[in-house]
């Protein structure tokens, strides 16, 4: 494994956490919580339904990621492109990124929950329908998650023609609130608004940092690869 490779790996990680927190995905998080912790009495149960939860978005993060590296690099027209303008791109991407994260752009959307009809689907599953949350809440974008996953994510898989393993680390780490809560939970501890709250905090400087530095990098990155200046002859 390559450093370069290994940073794209941990910065995926990241913006799985970060998506994680983030409100609306956060919301999303508290509903399958609430769901997965209705059989308290039962700890194995919400401990297999916490994990399944995290699997159920893995593979949905894995999938769609997949589909859209591969299909990006498969098109010999759209790979000469990526290969030749995706470190000029990269720049620009990060700083709108950036700007999103810091509240700089933004756009409204409904927050995540279920539906009494959709409750009722999920239940029919049984344990599997943790599972199958875990799917359709991942795939219930909401502004920032479409920002860090699309125009975060995504580029940095092209980048490195990693379309499995970055998707992966990005799902695994939006999973890992409820598989902790479920952990929680399943040994009794009772003070989960207190947790949410100290989660609210720590998402606010998480995302602020986040965005400061992927400014700072997309600006490095424009300046060296559009601009051509070489901070090293400085």
């Amino acid at each position: 494994m390559t450093a370069e490779f290994a940073i794209a790996l941990m910065t995926a990680f990241w913006l799985g956490i970060l998506t994680s927190i983030s409100p609306c995905p956060l919301a999303t998080n508290i509903a399958a919580v609430s769901y997965i912790g209705r059989d308290i009495g039962n700890r194995k149960k919400v401990l297999i339904s916490g994990l399944l939860y995290s699997a159920g978005r893995i593979l949905a993060y894995l999938i769609l990621g997949y589909l859209i590296v591969l299909g990006l690099l498969s098109i010999p027209e759209v790979s000469h492109f990526l290969q030749k303008y995706m470190n000029k791109m990269l720049g620009p991407i990060l700083i709108i990124s950036g700007m999103f994260l810091l509240e700089m752009l933004s756009f409204t959307s409904k927050g995540g929950g279920m539906s009494e009809k959709f409750q009722k689907k999920v239940d029919s599953l049984g344990i599997w329908g943790a599972f199958a949350l875990g799917l359709v809440f991942a795939l219930s974008f909401c502004p920032l998650s479409a920002a860090l996953f699309f125009g975060s994510l995504v580029p940095i898989a092209v980048k490195t023609g990693s379309g499995i393993l970055l998707p992966s680390a990005y799902g695994l780490a939006t999973g890992i609130p409820v598989i902790a809560f479920g952990f929680i939970i399943a040994l009794g501890a009772g003070k989960l608004g207190k947790a949410f709250n100290r989660i609210s905090l720590f998402e606010k400087y998480a995302r602020w940092t986040t965005g400061i530095i992927f400014i700072i990098v997309g600006i490095y990155y424009s300046l060296v690869n559009i601009f051509g200046v070489s901070f090293f002859s400085i």
